[in-house]
């Protein structure tokens, strides 16, 4: 629902809507940095999520290029894949520098060393090191590359069970 419809429903302000919905996520966001600690999580996967605000950056006037909430921007996501806890998240752009902060906020929410997972993103390479340093699991740091299927051999019943589940099997 949007602003103005909700201002409708409710029968106030646009203003006083928007006023409650920022006071609103001050207070999650207050909530998360004292409540989200020594988080038990065993592994982490982390993904970045690309949306664009009022353009898409190759639309973006030349003088408003740059600045962050317009164009291209990314939700940076770590998630517990066993409990669905987002642990952490940022909304910024898709660098390094982003990345750093992303991960420095992740390490000190985690009471335990991590399986960490990534898609391969090149940003991941340092900001893992500087936040984790060596304490990053039992297997050290794992990406999972966005690699096509490979097809079955006639004979080759691990593949053919990777492609075809037993659960989804005809």
């Amino acid at each position: 629902m949007s602003l103005r419809a909700t201002s409708r429903l409710v029968d106030v302000s646009i203003n006083t809507v928007t006023k409650l919905l920022v006071d609103v996520g001050t207070a999650c966001d207050l909530w998360q940095n004292e409540n989200l600690r020594n988080l038990p999580c065993k592994r982490i996967q982390c993904d970045e999520i690309w949306c664009f605000v009022g353009a898409k950056e190759s639309n973006v006037p030349l003088m408003q290029r740059g600045d962050l909430g317009r164009g291209d921007v990314y939700t940076w996501v770590a998630i517990d894949p066993e409990s669905k806890l987002v642990a952490s998240w940022l909304i910024g752009r898709r660098g390094v520098a982003y990345a750093k902060m992303f991960m420095d906020d992740l390490a000190p929410r985690l009471a335990n060393r991590v399986q960490l997972t990534t898609d391969g993103h090149k940003a991941y390479l340092t900001a893992v090191e500087g936040a984790f340093g060596g304490d990053i699991g039992p297997s050290g740091r794992r990406t999972h590359l966005n690699q096509p299927r490979r097809a079955p051999e006639p004979n080759d019943a691990d593949a053919h069970a990777a492609l075809y589940p037993a659960d989804k099997r005809l």
